[in-house]
């Protein structure tokens, strides 16, 4: 997360909302009074209880159902019935719970897999046998034994950290250095990696007596998981009107020298709550709308299908002066900055193609291109701006990770029984 600049207002929003009937319990970032991402868990429901799908992050003992060969990869059930596509070219030590008589991967194998990548739309989830545990400052990997340093650090902080960790090389495991370590001591970074390290030695120990699908590791929940990402020099507090998880995140900010000093609030005003200060359910609710109107009198409508993710940008009751192209190519800049925005707080991954107004100038399509590029940098996720096709449409790709917001509203909807 990173401010667009020193003026913009940052803060971290936990609490429960409403969505269609449906409780939810939200953490939102807000910016400026706008939300701009959301993540949304089901607060009535049991994740030992809940079949919808493998959770994101956690650790299973999997079994083998099926090898595809023509594709090398192969069917893992974290569950009864519930299957997940594992790539075979990248495993190189996987870790078996029990294993057949075979050599290589075999059905019926029972190994510790870790969910990648949540189900989306028709896709089951993708599960990798690359185990990694995640702290604020370091990730620690299984297979992948390397050290890798995050490329957000500055080439001088890269080289200590090189130099840092050069005699903590293992065959074992892997360490990767994460962007909130250029805000710590090299302390508190060596102290991670031997708690990392010690915890994913307990959890291989303990999933040789377990049964098959059972669940090893667990994932914090996605409020926790925010705050192990945030950059404490963007975010100006942390507001929540739940008086257990004020509890939860005041303790995880004093572990860490570089968000002890976020204000924190516990917000309880009887008259007023928090959702309505903030508009989240009506914000919300514009976030799973089809069409969004531009303050220029412009829109957008936004279409997911199964394959990709269509954004087309109309004019609507804006008014056109004596120049057109002029009067387009605002409307499509405005568009821009307003198309990265949904793109971060829908999370809205995959394919993704842009139906601007047509610009007959190259220079202003080269332009409108250029400012998208800056738009979708101040976005976590990966987005990558391609180019524009000869029907003019504009290329743009999002790192699939989770769920999207629209994906995450209708997951929502479990039966009550499960609880």
């Amino acid at each position: 997360m990173s401010k667009q600049n020193s003026n913009m207002s940052s803060k971290i929003i936990i609490t429960n909302i409403k969505l269609a009937e449906k409780d939810a319990f939200l953490c939102g970032l807000i910016e400026n009074d706008l939300l701009a991402e959301a993540h949304l868990e089901r607060p009535d429901v049991s994740p030992d209880l809940d079949p919808a799908a493998p959770v994101l992050g956690n650790i299973y003992v999997g079994k083998v159902h099926r090898i595809l060969k023509n594709i090398n990869a192969a069917f893992v059930e974290t569950a009864p019935d519930v299957f997940c596509y594992l790539p075979l070219d990248s495993m190189k030590n996987p870790v078996y719970v029990k294993k057949t008589p075979a050599k290589k991967i075999a059905a019926q194998d029972e190994l510790l897999v870790q969910v990648q990548k949540e189900a989306v739309k028709t896709k089951v989830p993708t599960v990798s046998t690359n185990l990694n545990l995640t702290g604020r400052y370091v990730v620690l990997t299984t297979e992948n034994t390397t050290i890798g340093i995050s490329s957000k650090l500055d080439k001088q902080t890269r080289a200590h950290y090189r130099d840092l960790l050069e005699n903590r090389r293992t065959t074992d495991y892997g360490i990767i250095i994460r962007t909130n370590a250029k805000n710590t001591s090299d302390e508190e970074v060596l102290s991670e990696i031997d708690l990392l390290t010690e915890q994913m030695r307990q959890m291989i120990s303990y999933s040789q007596n377990r049964t098959c699908f059972s669940c090893v590791h667990r994932t914090v929940p996605k409020y926790m998981a925010f705050l192990k990402n945030v950059h404490p020099e963007t975010l100006d507090e942390i507001v929540t009107d739940q008086p257990q998880i004020f509890d939860e995140v005041s303790s995880y900010c004093r572990q860490y020298r570089d968000l002890e000093n976020i204000p924190l609030r516990l917000y309880d005003d009887p008259m007023f709550s928090l959702t309505n200060l903030y508009n989240l359910n009506k914000q919300m609710e514009r976030a799973t709308q089809k069409k969004i109107w531009l303050k220029s009198g412009g829109f957008l409508v936004i279409e997911p299908t199964e394959a990709l993710t269509v954004i087309d940008v109309n004019t609507g009751k804006s008014v056109s002066g004596k120049d057109p192209q002029k009067h387009f190519r605002q409307i499509n800049l405005e568009a821009s900055k307003e198309i990265a925005r949904q793109l971060r707080l829908r999370n809205i991954s995959g394919i993704i193609i842009i139906d601007y107004i047509d610009l007959e100038s190259k220079e202003d399509q080269q332009e409108l291109l250029d400012f998208l590029k800056k738009q979708v940098r101040l976005d976590p996720v990966p987005v990558r701006v391609h180019d524009i096709t000869r029907l003019n449409l504009v290329e743009v790709t999002r790192k699939k990770v989770e769920k999207s917001l629209l994906e995450q509203v209708k997951s929502l909807d479990v039966s009550k029984k499960l609880c």
